[in-house]
């Protein structure tokens, strides 16, 4: 019974806590844009628009996306964080939402976006995100190996395991549709998987 709860507490936690902060951080981003726009607004068009904080607020966040894709941007957004994981309980909160978020960026090709199929002596097929390619030279020679990141639990828990790299089959499936598959439990499993082609 402990364990029970010890697993639910700590699966509801992963997947509340970076739920809480990011609807938290749109509202505070949204309410700190809207009280500078609202009452400029107000006063130039002479009366209130219903919504404009919205619209102005996404617009502050697609500038600030057009900005961090450039040269310059990226990297004064990476000094502003350098700078800012100086913080401790900002760097506690900051780093982890940050990986999870980047692993399953649609920008992000490989990490977490690269949906792998593995043979798996103990466990028969598996499905995972390959993370990482790397050898491991045990006297032999280089041994290619991967890991893989299966999900367990809302994509938010997993297993971290490590194949011989000649195990691995990449399906000709999307990143969404890796998700979607996980997310439902396999139920959105294509009737047919094939090879993708390398490129």
């Amino acid at each position: 019974m402990m364990q029970w709860l010890r697993r639910s507490f700590i699966a509801g936690f992963f997947i509340t806590v970076p739920l809480v902060i990011s609807v938290a951080a749109l509202v505070w981003i949204f309410g700190i844009i809207d009280g500078f726009t609202a009452p400029l607004a107000a006063r130039v068009l002479r009366r209130e628009v219903p919504g404009l904080g919205i619209v102005i607020t996404m617009l502050v966040v697609l500038a600030i996306g057009a900005v961090a894709t450039n040269v310059i941007g990226r990297r004064l957004v990476a000094r502003a964080e350098s700078w800012l994981m100086r913080v401790p309980v900002f760097r506690t909160v900051y780093a982890p939402v940050k990986q999870l978020v980047v692993a399953f960026s649609p920008d992000n090709e490989y990490g977490f976006k690269r949906v792998v199929m593995v043979e798996d002596p103990h466990r028969g097929t598996i499905m995972g995100f390959l993370t990482k390619e790397f050898t491991v030279d045990r006297g032999r020679g280089p041994e290619p190996l991967m890991s893989v990141y299966v999900p367990t639990n809302h994509l938010y828990l997993g297993d971290v395991v490590v194949y011989p790299a000649e195990r691995a089959f990449f399906p000709d499936l999307t990143v969404e549709e890796g998700i979607r598959i996980f997310l439902t439990g396999g139920m959105s499993m294509p009737g047919r998987i094939t090879k993708r082609e390398e490129t």
